[in-house]
């Protein structure tokens, strides 16, 4: 009975998806110019730069660019930068590039909406989560979206069930839809009155929806990887959410791939994939050393000031290859 009962457990485990177990190892190139400068200004460059956290391990290989750059560390929310500047421009273009070698794991803590493994090895404090509840400038909690979570959550008991019932109320609601303008700024009231847009738009609406409700929620950003190619140039970001139960500590998200995939609808309500790349977390992002322009709305791409304005004409590049090993599983699935 003894061996039949281990048998049976065995077999149960083995049927269990590979939680933590995948892995994209790649190299990802991020570099830009800042062009058609005027001699004489004073030029300010802020890199975002991604780091090691518990689902990826990241190398940075090489750092280049036409003003040294130091490190600096971003006391909020834990980002890091690499920032650069002259007091007085003596080139028409300034260019930087970074390099790093990245293993990025899959993030998975619900399987079928389900919690999955143990207790987080620790709680979050709670001084700590109240900057997850409040609102950022475009991603207000009280009002229009309070409304909607207090409708859409009408019954549910508890806070996974408050979180799942918001998700799905974005998910049904919210199209994946770039026309137009207003998008990509992650203006909830904007996306709940137009009900369309991108990740920025899907997740501010999700995030105001779960602060109302008191589920603390945080947004993140960096860059997808097309899941069938080795190689290929990356044409702008990704963002994705997670929210926090004391139970199972954070929960990710990511509504808008869910959308684009709806066969995965369940898997990315409490999972994250490999294929991406983290840079920076929060919104209303107040830089250090400190910036002359208003807080930064998101932070993925470099920001440049000269003379102490926010300075647009910025060309940028992004691009990855996979690793020997990622190439190879890639073949072999084909």
């Amino acid at each position: 009975m003894l061996r039949r009962s281990l048998l049976f457990l065995l077999l149960a485990l083995l049927s269990l998806p590979a939680l933590g177990q995948k892995e994209r190892h790649f190299t990802f190139h991020y570099s830009f110019t800042v062009k058609n400068v005027s001699p004489g200004g004073r030029v300010r460059v802020w890199i975002p730069l991604a780091h090691s956290d518990a689902f990826q391990d990241v190398k940075v290989t090489s750092t280049g660019g036409d003003l040294p750059l130091k490190r600096v560390h971003q006391p909020e929310y834990g980002n890091e930068v690499l920032y650069g500047e002259t007091s007085k421009a003596e080139k028409g273009e300034y260019s930087f590039s970074v390099v790093y070698d990245v293993a990025r794991r899959e993030h998975v803590v619900l399987v079928d909406g389900k919690p999955v493994g143990g207790a987080p090895s620790a709680k979050v404090p709670p001084v700590e989560l109240a900057r997850f509840l409040e609102p950022d400038r475009l991603v207000p909690v009280t009002g229009v979206p309070a409304q909607l979570a207090a409708q859409e959550t009408k019954g549910a008991a508890t806070p996974l069930e408050k979180a799942r019932d918001i998700y799905e109320y974005v998910f049904h609601t919210m199209k994946y839809d770039k026309s137009g303008t207003g998008w990509g700024h992650g203006d909830t009231l904007w996306a709940c009155d137009a009900k369309h847009g991108n990740c920025t738009d899907f997740h501010s609406v999700f995030i105001s929806m779960a602060r109302a409700v008191k589920i603390p929620a945080r947004f993140q950003i960096g860059f997808p990887l097309p899941a069938d190619k080795h190689s290929a140039e990356i044409p702008g970001y990704h963002c994705w959410a997670e929210f926090y139960m004391d139970s199972t500590g954070w929960v990710p998200v990511d509504i808008s791939e869910a959308w684009k995939h709806p066969e995965k609808h369940d898997y990315f309500f409490g999972a994250h994939d490999v294929n991406r790349m983290q840079f920076t977390e929060g919104r209303d992002l107040r830089l250090a050393p400190a910036q002359e322009g208003a807080p930064l709305n998101y932070f993925v791409y470099p920001y440049v000031e000269i003379d102490g304005k926010e300075y647009p004409n910025v060309s940028i590049a992004f691009s990855f290859e996979d690793a020997g090993e990622n190439v190879a599983a890639l073949n072999g699935s084909r």
